[in-house]
């Protein structure tokens, strides 16, 4: 019988050190897969009795060839590049890592809100160019006659609530998963999706994306919102058309963006969002800290030993 191995399929991120000493401690030979091939992906992950993967799909065509995959470990909060309905119907558990990285995307998303609150890129770069006394894009506003709104009230999104709540904000929310007592138990108004786009001045994304959250601010839901207003998308890319998001703030029907993440990573040298005003962009980096990163590894391999020895999950996502 081949030895048990499990393959770690990602190109710019090992497992760290510690991680890959405990999985081999465990007797599971790690084997790391870089390539973007679906095909050598598929033969790879033929035998392995479990994948992790940072962010290399892990679609339908590699997981019917998988035969002996006891759990699928996606390293990282979204598990939409997994094909987690199909491994359901073969048996095979997919498991995330959701709570890694709170506090840092809720510190990035917050530091995005109240840099473009304040104007700070604009005026940094009107400096710069020898300028003095800059015409504002658009208006910088008091902390107390600001509204905070935010979607998606899951980890992310209430962790980024409890960041800001040192700020005098008005806080509003949406979130239609979320009983209505919730809400005043962590201090934000509950308002319909109509009403949250329409009263915000800044509004931070925290929703996974599903078919539901997919383009969620499309053309016609951004033209809702203020032309002052600040959007800052720490989430997931697809949840906003980004094409009509540049359009919006080139046309000066919205007032300003920070994105981090985008439809396709990284982000295409023509796409229209690089010449945008009032934009402040990320490499999809919020989750990103020393220790972040030693949670994740610590956490993701922690799961995956869980799959292999039949141990309930912690986080299964199918």
């Amino acid at each position: 019988m081949e030895p048990e191995t499990i393959v770690l399929l990602e190109s710019d991120c090992p497992l760290d050190a510690p991680t890959c000493q405990a999985l081999n401690s465990a007797g599971y030979t790690l084997r790391h897969i870089v390539t973007e091939d679906e095909g050598a992906i598929a033969e790879a992950c033929r035998a392995a009795s479990a994948v992790m993967t940072f962010m290399t799909p892990v679609r339908k065509c590699v997981i019917e060839r998988m035969e002996r995959c006891k759990i699928v470990v996606r390293l990282g909060v979204g598990y939409d590049s997994v094909d987690f309905a199909y491994a359901r119907t073969r048996g095979i558990p997919v498991s995330n890592i959701p709570d890694y990285c709170m506090g840092e995307v809720a510190d990035e998303a917050l530091a995005m809100a109240l840099a473009l609150l304040r104007c700070l890129p604009f005026l940094d770069g009107f400096v710069r160019g020898g300028g003095w006394k800059p015409k504002l894009p658009y208006p910088i506003r008091s902390a107390e006659a600001t509204t905070f709104g935010i979607i998606g009230l899951g980890r992310i999104g209430r962790a980024t609530l409890a960041h800001a709540k040192g700020f005098p904000f008005r806080f509003v929310a949406y979130d239609p998963y979320l009983a209505p007592e919730e809400f005043a138990r962590l201090g934000a108004e509950s308002l319909s999706l109509e009403e949250i786009l329409k009263q915000s001045d800044i509004l931070s994304l925290h929703t996974p994306l599903t078919p539901e959250t997919n383009q969620l601010l499309n053309a016609e839901r951004l033209s809702l919102m203020k032309p002052t207003a600040i959007l800052v998308n720490t989430a997931r890319g697809k949840i906003v058309d980004t094409v009509a998001l540049a359009a919006a703030l080139r046309e000066g029907r919205l007032g300003a963006a920070g994105i981090d993440v985008f439809e396709d990573e990284p982000l295409p040298d023509d796409h229209p969002l690089l010449s945008a005003p009032n934009l402040l962009l990320a490499p999809h980096w919020a989750w990103h800290s020393s220790e972040s990163k030693e949670r994740l590894h610590k956490m993701g391999g922690e799961e995956a030993l869980r799959g292999l020895r039949g141990e309930p999950l912690r986080s299964c996502v199918n």
